[in-house]
């Protein structure tokens, strides 16, 4: 089936999904390449798969502190004669004959003629011969790491579009890799709007509200990888606002504004746009979150998505669409993670929309995971999203979940 554009959607009532593909077909292409060091690298997307250059490990060594020996399979004795040591960075010169041993520290290089480490525990010594104590549970080759066990010289170590975190910087740093090419990071052009919105730390008039979504939004970008040019808060002026709009369509990849933009609402706001671009407003059948504006504007037609006003509408819709946007661009699949849970509390929702609740999960003992409602689930209890750790999605097709059933689960920090 083909996927329609966000200006082939008409004014019917849209489904998620649809609504989510169509969003992706505004995503170009992926962002540029750039090299930078490795120290710098924590939370980007590799642009390109990296290669072992060599065999991880480079060669067979002890995972244990102990002797290195030969243990026949059949009659491997129990005293061995010791004729040296190998320290890590320090190998042994010298092939191991019948009956010998050295001693060897975790790290270092099994010589040739060896097979196996005993651990210090297992041994007792007399000057330079060593006695294999409770032999019957020493088996040929352990405690062994075998050459290529990990990697082999030329095997992909990480794929292209995996974000690095802490241990993918290790083991690139383990191949000696002090720079990696990674994707450029998403330019997120952010703005609030409605003559209501205040700034925090400037006075509040009557009826004024706190700029909470700018910052809710910022952060979720940030948490997702973004770079974000913050625009503030908007004047009531559309003169004003094209101008703005103009240059972050020269710098940004993705505008994102919250509120003024659905029907009934601030006027100047979709003015500007369609002087700039195109502009088209959705019902999408999910709650929160239901209004939402799409649009395209300056030459290069950035894409422009308008967010409800709502507090938790907002940061929902940025979960939703606005996420996989920026998956897309950093070549990432835009596919969130789901979890299967057991609902601990019940959901409700209604046939023939999405329904997104704020939800905590658990494991119980026996392992389950189990999810619970925060509670008040109205769009404007803020709150609700800092107890919460999920989304819990009721589909469309649902209209509500009891104690005990299956749901999904959207965790709210990054997974990836």
């Amino acid at each position: 089936m083909t996927t329609l554009s966000c200006f082939d959607l008409g004014e019917r009532m849209l489904g998620v999904e649809e609504a989510r593909d169509a969003l992706l077909t505004l995503v170009a292409g992926r962002l540029a390449a750039e090299k930078v060091p490795l120290a710098r690298a924590h939370g980007r997307v590799l642009a390109e798969a990296v290669e072992a250059p060599f065999d991880v490990p480079g060669h067979t060594n002890s995972a244990m502190d102990g002797v290195a020996l030969n243990w026949s399979t059949e009659d491997p004795g129990e005293v061995f004669l010791q004729v040296g040591e190998a320290l890590a960075g320090q190998p042994f010169q010298g092939r191991l004959g019948e009956g010998e041993c050295i001693a060897i520290t975790t790290g270092a290089p099994l010589p040739p003629g060896a097979d196996t480490v005993v651990m210090l525990e297992q041994l007792e010594r007399d000057g330079d011969r060593v006695r294999v104590t409770r032999a019957d549970r020493v088996k040929q080759g352990q405690n062994v790491r075998q050459a290529g066990e990990d990697l082999r010289a030329g095997q992909v170590a990480i794929a292209a579009g995996r974000r690095l975190e802490a241990a993918a910087l290790g083991l690139l740093a383990s191949l000696g890799q002090a720079e990696v090419r990674v994707r450029r990071r998403p330019r997120v052009a952010v703005f609030s709007t409605g003559d209501e919105v205040t700034a925090p730390g400037e006075a509040r008039a009557q009826a004024a509200i706190y700029d909470a979504n700018r910052y809710s939004l910022m952060g979720s970008l940030q948490e997702h990888g973004a770079e974000v040019i913050d625009l503030g808060i908007v004047a009531d002026d559309t003169d004003a606002l094209v101008e703005q709009l103009a240059d972050a369509a020269r710098t940004a990849d993705l505008v994102v504004s919250s509120g003024g933009v659905s029907v009934g609402q601030a006027d100047h706001t979709r003015d500007a746009v369609e002087r700039l671009g195109r502009l088209t407003l959705w019902r999408i059948a999910m709650r929160p979150g239901r209004p939402m504006a799409c649009g395209v504007i300056g030459p290069d037609e950035t894409p422009l998505l308008g967010l409800p006003g709502n507090p938790v509408a907002c940061m929902v819709t940025c979960l939703v669409f606005v996420v996989p946007m920026l998956a897309a661009l950093e070549g990432r699949s835009p596919t969130q993670p789901r979890w299967k849970a057991v609902a601990g509390s019940a959901f409700r929702s209604r046939v023939g929309r999405t329904d997104y609740s704020r939800g905590v999960f658990h494991c119980d003992a026996d392992g389950t995971l189990r999810v619970v409602n925060t509670g008040n689930q109205g769009s404007g209890i803020l709150s609700s999203m800092v107890s919460a750790n999920c989304l819990v999605e009721i589909p469309e097709d649902t209209d509500s979940a009891s104690i005990d059933d299956i749901v999904m689960v959207l965790p709210l920090f990054r997974f990836s």
